[in-house]
């Protein structure tokens, strides 16, 4: 949520500027709404992501796509909260690059969290989040050849590891980056988020200042974005910023899902579940990061002893995807885990 992005949070990537266009069609339905509010058409980024709004289970859903021509898995990318995807656009693309066209990439955003409010105000919960991803393999994933590699940040690994089990004879492998596993009580700034995404009136009011600045001229808002959090940002995080977030409808969903995290998160996470799966999973941390602290690090060294786990010491915070340096080295940390963990030759 935006919150995160004040204390070391998720990402996200730059929204589609409407020049170059063609259509892409796929199993997934176009929705031609409102052609005035909204063009289903969508823009090929320089190194071949296209972004893509696709109805899952009736909701409105934008993809971010990479297809291989001959790929030997899936790698289905779950992001965090705000689970905005273009946040994680130079990341997705490095991996990509990185993966030499041995994986086709798709990456999920979150509903209730788009540009426009498809869905009329309403919120959605950390589940409804899981059930969203969960709908999108059984129609559009499942019966792809290919199996599938999950790779989820944040909250987004909590929710690639509900995905794992219930499909775990179609995924082969699962990467957390900077886990959400559990709620950290030491962390004063979660105790902060805590009572603020409780209380109505505050979600409220803070939603209203953001969407307010949603309402400035675009260069008036990239401005104050490049002058505040984001001055060492890629202009993609920036424009995904001011383009998704900078939404009422978006920080809403942002402050119910996170206010839903913390209920659902409070409890120990699955370990005997994570250690069935040991050699199918995979963890990287962070050196200062109060979502995925070194308590959680050396708690889950301790319950899964032989688990491929990492932690991250090149100074990258739990917005990675915000930076371009940050992008770079996840995306090369996760391409060496699928190549050498995963036993996958790759064609560089």
């Amino acid at each position: 949520m935006l919150f995160r992005f004040f204390t070391s949070i998720p990402p996200q990537p730059s929204l589609f500027s409407y020049q170059t266009r063609r259509i892409i069609w796929s199993r997934c339905t176009f929705l031609k709404m409102g052609l005035e509010n909204y063009d289903p058409l969508i823009q090929k980024t320089n190194k071949n992501a296209t972004f893509r709004l696709c109805n899952v289970a009736g909701y409105k859903t934008d993809l971010l796509e990479m297809h291989a021509k001959d790929p030997k898995f899936h790698v289905v990318f779950i992001p965090g909260n705000p689970g905005v995807i273009s946040f994680y656009t130079d990341f997705l693309e490095s991996l990509y690059e990185l993966l030499g066209g041995s994986a086709s990439i798709t990456a999920i955003g979150n509903i209730g969290q788009t540009e426009k409010d498809w869905d009329k105000g309403k919120l959605f919960s950390l589940q409804d989040q899981i059930d969203h991803k969960v709908n999108f393999i059984e129609h559009e994933i499942e019966d792809v050849a290919s199996p599938i590699l999950l790779v989820g940040h944040s909250i987004g690994a909590h929710i690639a590891m509900e995905i794992y089990r219930r499909f775990q004879d179609k995924v082969i492998y699962c990467i957390a980056l900077y886990p959400f596993l559990a709620m950290n009580r030491e962390s004063s700034a979660q105790m902060v988020i805590s009572r603020i995404s409780g209380s109505t009136i505050l979600c409220y009011l803070v939603s209203s200042i953001v969407g307010l600045l949603g309402n400035l001229p675009t260069r008036a808002s990239r401005f104050l974005v490049r002058k505040t959090i984001g001055s060492s940002w890629s202009s993609t995080a920036v424009e995904a910023l001011c383009s998704h977030l900078f939404q009422y409808h978006t920080m809403r969903n942002v402050l119910f899902m996170v206010q839903t995290e913390f209920k659902e998160l409070s409890g120990t996470p699955d370990w005997r579940f994570m250690r069935e799966r040991k050699n199918q999973i995979a963890f990287l941390f962070g050196n200062d990061d109060h979502w995925g602290p070194l308590h959680m690090y050396e708690e889950v060294s301790k319950q899964i002893p032989d688990a491929v786990i990492a932690l991250e010491g090149e100074g990258h915070t739990h917005a990675f995807s915000c930076t371009e340096a940050g992008s770079s080295w996840v995306a090369r940390h996760v391409a060496n885990l699928i190549k050498k963990t995963c036993r996958i030759t790759t064609h560089e």
